[in-house]
């Protein structure tokens, strides 16, 4: 099969055509509308014990609608300079580690029950992913590891406490840029890269 079959595939979609990813409004049977995404980068094996100790929390009444996804590294991209592209986690990972919990509308009442499942996941596994920063993947946002204060300030020292964790080294050189093609930081989200002058 294709790429682009295997995403239909992985995404639980009909096989029948490639228009449907083009549909913004097909809902897959396998991601909920309502759900929290954190991930994780290992450069060591988990010893069986950890492995153990994450199988454990799987199994609580809240891990039962979770996901967790070993997504390897290596290969040829281990080939490609972190200072290439903005995204550094290449050379050194073994896999990227991408935990979600999910829930249905009727039970979004309940969805910081989920979320402190997931968070609580999050912590057990620290001792076993990377450190100094712990990194983590752009695509997840994660707004648990800091946002930009509201309005248009956003402080340097705190948008590099994520800003490091998504792009290590590179951070420094993104604000460089951020700063020569948006000083005034008209294109800002939550954990946007803010220029120099912010």
């Amino acid at each position: 099969m294709s790429w682009i079959e295997s995403i239909l595939y992985m995404g639980n979609l009909p096989n029948e055509s490639l228009n449907i990813l083009l549909d913004r409004t097909y809902q897959s049977p396998l991601l909920s509308p309502y759900f929290k995404s954190k991930s994780d980068y290992v450069r060591k094996p988990i010893p069986k014990m950890g492995l153990e100790g994450l199988w454990r929390n799987l199994f609580e009444e809240e891990g039962t609608s979770a996901s967790i996804s070993f997504i390897s590294y290596g290969g040829r991209m281990a080939e490609i300079s972190a200072k290439a592209t903005p995204f550094p986690h290449r050379a050194g990972n073994l896999y990227k580690i991408v935990y979600n919990s999910g829930w249905d509308e009727e039970e979004n009442v309940r969805s910081e029950r989920y979320m402190r499942w997931m968070r609580r996941v999050y912590n057990y596994m620290g001792s076993y992913v990377s450190k100094s920063p712990r990194q983590a993947y752009i695509n997840y946002r994660d707004l648990d590891i800091g946002m930009n204060s509201p309005g248009n300030f956003t402080s340097l020292g705190r948008a590099s406490v994520w800003g490091r964790k998504y792009f290590m080294n590179n951070f420094d050189r993104l604000v460089r840029v951020k700063t020569m093609i948006d000083p005034q930081n008209f294109f800002r989200h939550e954990q946007s890269i803010p220029p120099f002058s912010h």
